[in-house]
C-alpha cells in the first residue's frame, strides 16, 4: 500500500509528464485517456504515462479539435464527452479524477456505496461544500505520515481541475507549480458538472482504473494502489 509521500511524488511526477506532452515537446500531444491503469510505475515508483493508442496533436493554430468521443468514461471531460470538443484541458480534468482516486483509494464510480456516493467526483464536491474533505482521504494512510492542510490543498487543486468552464481550469504547467508550492491556492474551484448516465458523462465501471495491470518489473499505479 503507497504512502502519503508515495502517493503526493506519483500526483508531481504525472502532472510532469503530461505538462511536457502538452507544453515542452514540439507540437502540443493530448492524451485522451490518462486514467490509473495507463500510469506505469518502475521500480522506484517512478510514474510514466503509457498507452499512447489515442492521442491527438494540437496544432499551434488552433485552440480545440472537434473529434469524436474515445476514451474512458469517468475520467472525460464533459465538453469532450458530450460535445466532442477537444483541449489539453480534457486531459487535466482527467488528471483531477485520477488526484481524487489516488488519495482516496477508491474508484471514480462504484456500486457498493450508496447511490449519493457512488460517483467519486460527486461525493467530494459534496464534502468539499461542507467543509469536510478529511472523509475522502483513504482510511489505510497513516494520519502520522501527512497533514491534513496538505492533502485537503491537494484536494482542491483536483477539484480545480475538473471544473466544468474550460478556460477556469490551469494547464497542467500551472498544475505542477501548485502542487509544489506550499500556499493554499488563491483559486476557489467552481462546482462540477454531473451528467446523468444516458449522456454518457458518468463514470464507467468496468473500465476504472483501479483494477490489476502489471508487468514484469513495471507495474500500473491501479495495481500498486489496489494492494
Amino acid at each position: 500500500m503507497l504512502n502519503w509521500k508515495q502517493r503526493f511524488d506519483i500526483i508531481v511526477g504525472m502532472a510532469r509528464g503530461i505538462a511536457y506532452l502538452h507544453q515542452e515537446y514540439h507540437v502540443c500531444i493530448i492524451h485522451r485517456d490518462i486514467k490509473p491503469s495507463n500510469v506505469l510505475l518502475d521500480d522506484n515508483l517512478q510514474p510514466k504515462i503509457a498507452d499512447f493508442g489515442l492521442v491527438k496533436l494540437l496544432p499551434g493554430d488552433q485552440s480545440h479539435l472537434s473529434t469524436n468521443f474515445a476514451g474512458t468514461l469517468g475520467y472525460t471531460a464533459p465538453e469532450y464527452a458530450i460535445h466532442g470538443q477537444l483541449t489539453e484541458k480534457v486531459d487535466t480534468y482527467s488528471f483531477g479524477v485520477v488526484i481524487l482516486e489516488i488519495i482516496s483509494g477508491r474508484k471514480n464510480s462504484d456500486p457498493k456505496f450508496e447511490t449519493a456516493n457512488q460517483y467519486l467526483l460527486e461525493w467530494v464536491w459534496k464534502l468539499y461544500e461542507e467543509d469536510d474533505l478529511g472523509k475522502v482521504i483513504d482510511k489505510s494512510l497513516d494520519p502520522e505520515e501527512y497533514k491534513l492542510e496538505e492533502v485537503n490543498r491537494v484536494l482542491k487543486i483536483a477539484l480545480i481541475c475538473t471544473q466544468s468552464v474550460v478556460a477556469a481550469r490551469p494547464n497542467m504547467s500551472e498544475v505542477v507549480v501548485l502542487l509544489l508550492s506550499q500556499a493554499e491556492p488563491k483559486l476557489e474551484p467552481a462546482r462540477p458538472v454531473f451528467i446523468d448516465a444516458s449522456n454518457r458523462a458518468r463514470a464507467d465501471t468496468s473500465s476504472s482504473g483501479w483494477s490489476s495491470s502489471a508487468s514484469n518489473a513495471t507495474a500500473s499505479l491501479s495495481h500498486l494502489s489496489a494492494r
